[in-house]
């Protein structure tokens, strides 16, 4: 069974620039790490493959520019099987329904799928989006902010879901997606041999065509919704408190909001 770990490679918070005519984040040389939550799949990847057995592998996936390849060698030095990165101009701008909809199509290419893996959400987007819309574009089932594996076979899987006031157990047949949160383990760090390994791997590049997307349907003409406008918000230090009655305040903050031009 193949085991799928869905990764991102994100700006470093600290180094976030913004193209002002796409409204998109910039992405080429500016330094990037994999998304933090992500390292939690990866890691619990591993895991199901060490639970399940020799036969499962561990397949990480990525979409997007040419540097995310280090991502995928970074996974593999922590102990991933192999590695695919989705890599094409028609990717560009994609918002979560377009990625979502290329990554599935990379999926059913690489087929006899098992478990499909992603991190809760990635930090520069913050949506949770993209692993519920792979599920949706794949017809599978979906457990979301999963905290902890109970039991897997080849058929099922029982797994305890995160909640504001304690958690559900739910049971999904496979194949199944999740997405994880950081109380599901402590990622591993890469060995030596790992980092020789990802070194020398070979991580294929597919285009659009490769995994058999239109065009049109990814993209900023796919894309399904629109940003109008982003940017930084300047720092401020004061602020200041609204009193009254709350019909009062919030007409007051409406009309605060409409003037400092946020809505």
């Amino acid at each position: 069974m193949k085991i799928i770990v869905c990764i991102k490679q994100v700006p470093d918070t600290t180094n976030v620039r913004i193209n002002p005519e796409t409204n998109t984040l910039v992405r080429e040389g500016v330094e990037s790490i994999i998304n933090p939550f992500d390292t939690y799949a990866i890691e619990e990847g591993m895991r199901i493959r060490e639970q399940l057995g020799d036969d499962s592998r561990v397949i990480a996936l990525s979409m997007g520019p040419k540097q995310a390849e280090s991502a995928l060698r970074e996974a593999i030095a922590l102990g991933i099987d192999e590695a695919i990165l989705l890599n094409d101009r028609a990717f560009a701008g994609s918002d979560t329904w377009a990625t979502s909809l290329a990554l599935a199509a990379a999926i059913k290419k690489i087929g006899d799928y098992g478990v499909i893996l992603c991190g809760k959400q990635a930090i520069d987007g913050d949506t949770a989006q993209v692993g519920p819309g792979i599920a949706v574009h794949l017809g599978i089932p979906q457990i979301t902010f999963v905290r902890k594996i109970e039991q897997i076979t080849d058929k099922k899987i029982r797994a305890e879901r995160l909640m504001e006031d304690g958690y559900q157990v739910i049971e999904s047949r496979l194949p199944v997606l999740l997405t994880v949160v950081k109380e599901i383990n402590e990622p591993r760090l890469p060995s030596l041999k790992g980092k020789m390994r990802a070194k020398k791997a070979e991580v294929p590049t597919w285009t659009a065509a490769d995994a058999g997307v239109d065009p049109s349907d990814v993209g900023l003409n796919g894309s399904t919704t629109m940003v109008n406008r982003i940017f930084t918000p300047e720092r401020r230090s004061e602020g200041r408190m609204l009193e009254g009655e709350a019909p009062d305040m919030v007409e007051e903050l409406i009309s605060e909001l409409e003037n400092s031009k946020l809505i």
